[in-house]
């Protein structure tokens, strides 16, 4: 069951550039700084009231936010949609026809389990689905 959005990601080439335009300049509050090795990328979570912005940094170049920043440059990189029972939706999604990236969850940043549906399915718009970690 979808629950509602989570957050928001923006790939970024440094955080160290970006992060002042978005604590100094439009008054987000720094929550958490994180590497997700998994995904080879550091993440600043950011928070404005209750809302979430995850700005993404390559670690390498095997970061697959290394691919998309020199195919696309920086910018808006996915939605995550928070729910409940990952597997579950991960099994809906797939039984309706879309297109999975990830057919099972995997760890993500601050703990959550993470999956994410392709953009060819979803009208070009990348969907990370979220779940915290029972």
């Amino acid at each position: 069951m979808l629950t509602g959005i989570h957050h928001v990601a923006i790939a970024v080439q440094s955080l160290d550039t970006v992060l002042p335009l978005w604590t100094d300049a439009l008054g987000f509050h720094l929550h958490a700084l994180e590497v997700v090795e998994d995904q080879r990328v550091r993440v600043a979570v950011l928070l404005l009231g209750s809302q979430r912005v995850e700005l993404m940094e390559p670690l390498d170049e095997a970061s697959p936010i290394t691919a998309f920043l020199a195919k696309r440059g920086p910018g808006l990189h996915h939605i995550c949609l928070e729910v409940e029972g990952i597997a579950g939706v991960l099994a809906g999604l797939s039984a309706s026809g879309l297109k999975l990236i990830d057919a099972a969850p995997r760890p993500g940043a601050e703990g959550r389990q993470v999956a994410f549906v392709h953009p060819k399915s979803t009208g070009g718009v990348l969907i990370e689905l979220s779940e915290p970690q029972a």
